[in-house]
């Protein structure tokens, strides 16, 4: 059971969906693909995009012994993005050359940090937890825009550590990536509440290295979490 925040001595973050998203995304996957004269009704777009992160991410099998890099997330992706491709029915209309060249752009479309926002609760909640005396890092399964992407949020002062599964090589739910955190800022475990939107990424994973963790769900079409908002810290 998490302590109240004064038990800790630092927070730590998942980043996407978390602390930030594409707001929208079925909007820019849509008119995406209309640049491309394959045209999709947005909302039924948006259906497949949350039928796709169901199985692909949130219900991804556990493997804390995978290895990640680059290749491998845009991999990750692409498989995701083709899923929703085939549903849309591009095999109609494309070859699958150009299937596969479009999930390659997709992936690119969709780590650009112009597409990005801040959750509304995001900055005045790590002001707060600043003012608190709290230290803070993130560690996200992400590409190697993360660090981009935050600074031109202006927040990536708030963190000591920015550990990014693409750059270090380890991917939640590998607890070394957690481990890794700990190293870098010198914290132990027990100091340290994790804060994250996926059961075994986010919470599975922290817990075996004895870190707290708290699931944060930010849509209506996650399993519910403990919070909703990072205002709901205390």
């Amino acid at each position: 059971m998490r302590k109240p925040l004064s038990g800790y001595k630092a927070v730590f973050f998942d980043a996407g969906d978390t602390l930030l998203t594409i707001p929208e995304a079925r909007i820019l996957f849509s008119q995406f693909l209309a640049l491309k004269s394959f045209h999709n009704d947005e909302q039924h777009v948006g259906q497949l995009l949350d039928e796709a992160f169901n199985l692909f991410y949130y219900g991804k099998q556990l493997n804390p012994e995978q290895v990640c890099s680059p290749e491998s997330d845009r991999k990750f992706w692409m498989d995701l993005y083709r899923f929703i491709l085939d549903r849309l029915g591009a095999g109609e209309q494309w070859s699958e050359e150009e299937i596969y060249l479009v999930c390659h752009e997709l992936y690119d479309e969709f780590i650009d940090p112009k597409h990005y926002q801040l959750f509304e609760d995001v900055k005045a909640n790590l002001e707060r937890f600043r003012s608190l005396g709290l230290r803070m890092a993130v560690i996200s399964n992400f590409a190697p825009t993360l660090a981009t992407i935050l600074r031109e949020k202006e927040i990536m002062n708030y963190f000591d550590a920015v550990i990014v599964s693409t750059e270090v090589g380890l991917e939640k739910p590998n607890p070394a990536i957690f481990r890794l955190a700990l190293e870098q800022t010198g914290l132990a475990a027990e100091d340290v509440l994790y804060v994250g939107d996926h059961e075994n990424n986010d919470i599975w994973a922290p817990a075996q290295v004895g870190m707290d963790a708290v699931k944060i769900s930010r849509y209506t079409y996650q399993a519910d979490g403990s919070i909703h908002s990072l205002n709901e810290l205390t």
